[in-house]
């Protein structure tokens, strides 16, 4: 699934478009989603709309809008994990299909750019679902450079496009669409944030998909409580000496901090060998999709060691285990204070 918090930040900031008594519509089928309710994010012509939508006992739901010039409309669950974004105008009636589990796998209809996103993401599904974000980048930014008269170019850059470490480049790509393909109710929000705002943020993990030692696949939920990952391979230099500050590192803050000791790699014996006597629980990434949340940290030397807050939010992501402890019980001390 593919996560990008700038392109929400675009979404939810995007200018204020006229006024228009017309309204568009969508209809949307959504599977294996807990709860009732999906959460619907965007900006029409009164301004930001932020609401929970009830689906039925099959998962329909509708929505109606009122948007004078094309917008984004963001579906999400209630903490703001995308499951689904839309482009919308006044007049469309548009229809989403969309599994809860696999949000890469929706099929949107209705309007001519819905179409040709729907095409794009068929064309490229591979990249969607692949945990390198930077393939997709790619075939975005070609398909910018091949189709500049295209409004679907401008909504890639502003809803799946992830790379905003270089300004100047997202820039240049926005101003080689032509004027009429680049409405300001879709790139206005870009404009206003300052150049800081667009550098690459820290992404957000909702949750990791595992496999558990001694058993199956685990969805490790990771806004809950504070977090500490401790990302390793065969054969750790140092593992008990880690260990050993990872365990009186816990009794200092109790339970307040959460362990995922997750191996990056499939030797199974010397797993077994290098964790025994050790309290916590320890997972495998065996690759593949299950990895893309971990490839977001930008691990590039293990160890490493990533802490995400309550949110999910990943607050620090390095080599340096006191870095670690240190930002994990900065957030610990901040929470207890904000409680009391």
């Amino acid at each position: 699934m593919k996560q990008h918090l700038l392109p929400l930040a675009l979404l939810v900031m995007a200018l204020l478009t006229s006024c228009s008594s017309d309204s568009f519509k969508i209809d949307g089928d959504l599977i294996n989603l807990d709860g009732d309710v999906v959460r619907v994010v965007m900006r029409g012509d009164s301004g930001l709309v932020d609401e929970s939508v009830e689906m039925d006992e099959k998962g329909h739901f509708s929505f109606q809008g009122i948007a004078s010039q094309p917008v984004l409309v963001a579906f999400m669950r209630l903490d703001g994990s995308p499951l689904a974004t839309v482009v919308a105008a006044n007049g469309d009636h548009i229809k989403l299909k969309a599994d809860a589990r696999q949000p890469a796998s929706v099929r949107i209809k209705g309007g001519k750019v819905n179409d040709q996103w729907q095409m794009f993401r068929d064309e490229h599904l591979d990249f969607y679902l692949n945990s390198n974000p930077g393939r997709l980048d790619a075939a975005i930014e070609k398909y910018v450079k091949e189709h500049p008269a295209d409004m679907l170019s401008t909504v890639l850059l502003m809803a799946d496009y992830s790379d905003y470490s270089d300004r100047d480049k997202v820039e240049k790509l926005l101003k080689s669409i032509e004027a009429k393909a680049r409405p300001e109710s879709l790139t206005a929000a870009f404009w206003e944030l300052p150049a800081s705002a667009t550098k690459r943020q820290r992404p957000r993990l909702m949750n990791l998909n595992l496999l558990r030692h001694g058993g199956g696949f685990e969805q490790v939920e990771l806004t809950n409580r504070i977090s500490l990952l401790w990302m390793w391979a065969n054969p750790q230099d140092g593992r008990q000496e880690v260990r050993q500050r990872i365990k009186d590192f816990c009794q200092d803050v109790g339970k307040d901090v959460r362990i995922i000791d997750i191996l990056t790699e499939s030797d199974t014996m010397r797993w077994h060998q290098n964790i025994a006597g050790e309290e916590w629980k320890h997972y495998w990434a065996p690759g593949g999709p299950l990895e893309k949340g971990i490839q977001l940290l930008g691990i590039n030397t293990m160890p490493w060691y990533a802490v995400t807050d309550s949110t999910g939010m990943v607050i620090y992501s390095g080599p340096d285990l006191t870095s670690a402890f240190n930002t994990a019980t900065a957030h610990v001390k901040a929470s207890k204070s904000t409680k009391n």
